[in-house]
């Protein structure tokens, strides 16, 4: 099996566990269904890519708080955003880095 193949399947099974997990523990605690997310309640990932997207290119961690700020009316803590796309980074999921606190999309998630 390559490489790539392998980390999808482990990828998908871990994908696959953490939603049993989640499932397993909302039982735990009473709670039947997952409320549905308000616009607000976006994760700053979420929001950081649809800045970049809207954005077509990449930015700077600098604008891309200020950009979420004026278009989702939330602060966002700025070392929170930088560790949570350079882990997507890390992943190769949505996100690039194209300079020194400089993110854009990759070209799959544009």
């Amino acid at each position: 099996m390559t490489d790539d193949l392998k980390d999808s399947v482990l990828s998908i099974f871990e994908a696959s566990l953490d939603a049993q997990l989640r499932a397993v523990r909302r039982l735990r605690h009473g709670e039947t269904a997952a409320a549905p997310r308000s616009r607000k309640g976006r994760s700053q990932v979420d929001m950081a890519y649809d800045v970049l997207k809207k954005a077509h290119t990449p930015l700077h961690v600098s604008e891309l708080l200020a950009r979420i700020q004026s278009s989702f009316g939330l602060p966002v803590d700025r070392e929170s955003l930088v560790s949570s796309l350079t882990k997507k980074v890390a992943r190769q999921d949505r996100f690039l880095r194209t300079g020194k606190n400089t993110f854009g999309l990759r070209p799959e998630a544009r």
